[in-house]
């Protein structure tokens, strides 16, 4: 009887063989040809850059939102940033992220929060078992699941703001589209959004 690639493949198998695997990454938001792949293991050491503390700082909502109705999160891929404000402005909270991996796979604009998931699960798209034999077809919640602890997907198809197991990623360049959070601050940030809350992402 033929064996269930999930049932055959260790954890460290399954997560080494991603790199090589997945080769050129794919823009996130497009079609089946350029599927949205969330298991590319964070990239090799960064070059050393010049970086200004000051990029990692409270910002007043303002200039980015015309109202905090329902909440506001703002992403900033330039400082690695999320910031939050609550509906009625007394809550302001500011979260390192990990961001897309090249400018190519970053997706900026408005969209909102569609739906929120304690423990997502993670199912790779046919596209990406075509390229990856391999590969599980269904990834339950668990430390294997590359969406960490918690999820908000956003009205953007296959884009989400999520937790990671693997806390190498935050503050670097590791996702093809996604904004990736430590597990407790997502968590944090899980309670006090909702389905609506406006996101833009700068």
């Amino acid at each position: 009887m033929a064996r269930k690639p999930f049932e055959t493949l260790s954890r460290r198998s399954f997560l080494a063989g991603t790199a090589a695997a997945i080769g050129t990454p794919a823009i996130a938001q497009t079609t089946e040809e350029q599927p949205y792949d969330p298991l590319r293991p964070p990239p090799e050491p960064e070059p050393a850059v010049r970086r200004n503390i000051s990029s990692f700082r409270a910002l007043d909502w303002r200039p980015y939102f015309s109202n905090t109705k329902n909440g506001a999160v703002l992403v900033d891929t330039q400082s690695r940033a999320l910031h939050f404000w609550s509906a009625d402005q007394t809550v302001y909270k500011l979260y390192p992220t990990s961001v897309p991996l090249t400018e190519e796979l970053t997706r900026r604009g408005r969209t909102s929060v569609i739906r929120k998931v304690v423990g997502p699960d993670w199912s790779p798209t046919p596209n990406m078992l075509r390229r990856n034999p391999d590969w599980p077809k269904y990834i339950p919640p668990g430390p294997d699941n590359p969406l960490g602890s918690h999820a908000l997907y956003l009205s953007w198809k296959y884009y989400r703001i999520h937790g990671t197991h693997d806390t190498r990623k935050i503050g670097r360049q590791s996702s093809n589209g996604c904004i990736g959070l430590y597990n407790e601050h997502i968590s944090e940030l899980y309670e006090m959004t909702k389905v609506g809350t406006q996101v833009l992402l700068i």
